[in-house]
């Protein structure tokens, strides 16, 4: 799967009621007249489809004789489905069937039946689109494969209207292939050749304006295993409804080189099912692969990080501080710890509320990973206690980098709710030892001085006492 394809959005889809609501006088205008618009443009083409004999027509491919049926509603509603979302596509495709089959002369049960022939075609190709997220300007390999796969499976179930159609019309069953091949072979003809070059042209600028106005957008909802069996049951069932359909029609031509033309087409048609199949496996098992991935990475980040700050949580913080731990008594070398708290943190609470605490934290959080290096981690140790660890520094570096971070702190302007305060917090640090047993005592003497600086006024940095004579 090439890149372009594996960072595909997920199919999200333009909410009429979030656009009436919440959309702008001229996006509404825009989007909801052209709508209409094209609604009427579908309506009048499926009409002249009728009229201009667009249906089933007999073309010679290569000795054999195939048919084409001809449908310029297909485009409009197509691209509206693929765009912007399933119920934009379906409506304007159901009214122009049903629009068509009246002008017919079809009973009008019929035609409302026979009117969702599309609509279902195109849920096919949405529930493929939500099931596994792909590019829709098709110009990665794996997009346009996918894109001409789902077309195909959309198009054998959107063709059951013809079977309304020849049945309403009192065709005999020998005349039913025509009209069946014609609807299917036709509409994959016409979603591939017409409908993709559109797609690519136009998805880049569509998709551009969808991610500037998220508040339009129906909610997207997380692929599971439901939605791709789904997906797997459409095309498993799409294939045995078109070789059944196949075989059931042309074992009723009387025509020896009609039933031959027939079979040559199934054959080549079920060259490319088994070859879209292989590739739908093919992308089932990246999906499954890439789920798998982000599940674990996400089990891995919920495991070693602090879900409010982002920082790592205290069981990472102690593996961590252990391994730091080890690794600097076996190199000679130096590391800090500076241990800090917010000063005052239960009046800020009691003061704003627990929501303006948290985003103090979440502030505080932002500070320290701005100032700290690639090398340093940090995490929140407790309530409103946090812990930074620089490797490869000396006290001198612990103590500018902690006044730094101090001095940053005090500046920041937290904001919540329309409440706007500052908060202050005291460090205390300390350095790895090289006399000491564990890396308990490197945080006990961190934690000893983090008390002094909170006993000596806050908003201060305390250094481990021994340690201070040697800054001197």
């Amino acid at each position: 799967m090439s890149n372009t394809d594996a960072e595909a959005p997920p199919y999200r889809e333009l909410s009429p009621l979030r656009l009436w609501r919440s959309g702008t006088s001229r996006q509404q205008a825009c989007l909801f007249g052209g709508w209409l618009a094209l609604l009427a443009l579908s309506v009048c083409m499926g009409v002249g489809m009728v009229i201009w004999g667009w249906s089933g027509i007999p073309i010679e491919f290569g000795g054999l004789a195939v048919y084409l049926t001809v449908y310029p509603p297909l485009w409009i509603c197509l691209l509206l489905t693929l765009t912007l979302g399933w119920w934009w596509g379906a409506i304007p495709a159901y009214c122009a069937t049903v629009s068509l089959a009246l002008y017919a002369g079809m009973p009008l049960s019929w035609a409302l039946l026979f009117g969702l022939a599309n609509p279902l075609g195109f849920l096919v190709m949405v529930i493929g689109y939500q099931a596994i997220a792909m590019r829709r300007d098709l110009r990665g390999l794996s997009s346009l494969l996918f894109y001409v796969q789902q077309s195909f499976i959309a198009c054998v179930f959107s063709s059951s209207g013809a079977l309304i159609w020849s049945y309403t019309n009192d065709y005999e069953r020998a005349a039913l292939l025509p009209v069946w091949q014609g609807w299917w072979l036709g509409a994959l003809l016409q979603s591939v050749c017409i409908v993709g070059p559109l797609m690519a042209m136009l998805w880049p600028r569509v998709e551009r304006w969808l991610a500037t106005h998220p508040q339009l957008l129906r909610d997207s909802h997380v692929r599971s295993r439901g939605s791709l069996l789904g997906l797997l049951a459409s095309v498993t069932l799409g294939v045995l409804v078109y070789g059944y359909a196949t075989f059931s029609l042309a074992d009723a031509q009387v025509n020896p080189d009609a039933l031959r033309q027939t079979m040559w087409i199934f054959y080549w048609v079920f060259v490319a099912i088994v070859l879209f199949m292989a590739f739908f496996g093919y992308q089932l098992f990246q999906h499954w692969q890439k789920s798998q991935d982000v599940l674990l990475a996400e089990l891995q980040k919920l495991a070693t990080t602090d879900a409010l700050t982002g920082l790592l949580n205290r069981r990472e913080a102690d593996r961590r501080l252990a391994a730091e731990w080890d690794r600097t008594c076996r190199s000679g070398h130096s590391t800090a710890m500076v241990l800090l708290d917010i000063d005052h943190f239960k009046q800020i609470n009691d003061q704003y509320g627990h929501p303006a605490g948290d985003a103090a934290l979440r502030c505080l959080a932002a500070v320290m990973k701005s100032v700290m290096r690639k090398v340093d981690f940090g995490a929140r140790y407790g309530g409103e206690e946090f812990l930074i660890v620089l490797p490869e520094t000396g006290l001198r570096g612990a103590h500018a980098f902690a006044e730094r971070l101090r001095q940053e702190v005090a500046s920041e302007l937290v904001s919540h709710d329309g409440a706007s305060f500052r908060i202050q917090v005291s460090l205390g640090v300390s350095v790895v030892r090289q006399d000491e047993a564990s890396y308990e005592r490197w945080f006990s003497r961190a934690d000893q001085a983090l008390y002094r600086a909170k006993q000596g006024g806050r908003n201060r940095t305390e250094l481990d006492e021994p340690e201070v004579e040697k800054l001197a």
